[in-house]
């Protein structure tokens, strides 16, 4: 619940929110090699996400609360689509293994 800057090489746990100020972008790679960028001004939110292959477990959601992302899907798109939901405060947009861009306006 504690805003910390971000380091190279941090962990990123579930439920953790990415937020960027006005010169900020930052990049995050998943355990299952989803990649994710945001740009200025942008917020993302890690709903949930489990990857373990070995219990055949997967799910990812991912909540784009504002400004300007990138998402290239990793294992979990590929191993169990059904399992990845991206969604915006307008849309919930499920992945069929993808690259795609958001731009979330605020309302």
């Amino acid at each position: 619940g504690t805003p910390a800057p971000a380091q190279v090489g941090q962990t990123v746990l579930e439920t953790d929110a990415l937020r960027t100020g006005g010169d900020g972008k930052v990049g995050v790679t998943l355990n299952d090699d989803t990649r994710l960028s945001l740009g200025p001004n942008s917020e993302l939110k890690l709903e949930r996400f489990t990857y373990a292959p070995a219990d055949s477990r997967f799910d990812l959601v991912l909540k784009f609360v504002k400004g300007a992302a990138t998402y290239v899907s990793g294992r979990i798109a590929k191993l169990a689509p059904d399992a990845v939901r991206l969604e915006t405060p307008a849309s919930i947009i499920g992945v069929r293994g993808t690259t795609l861009a958001i731009q979330v306006q605020p309302e």
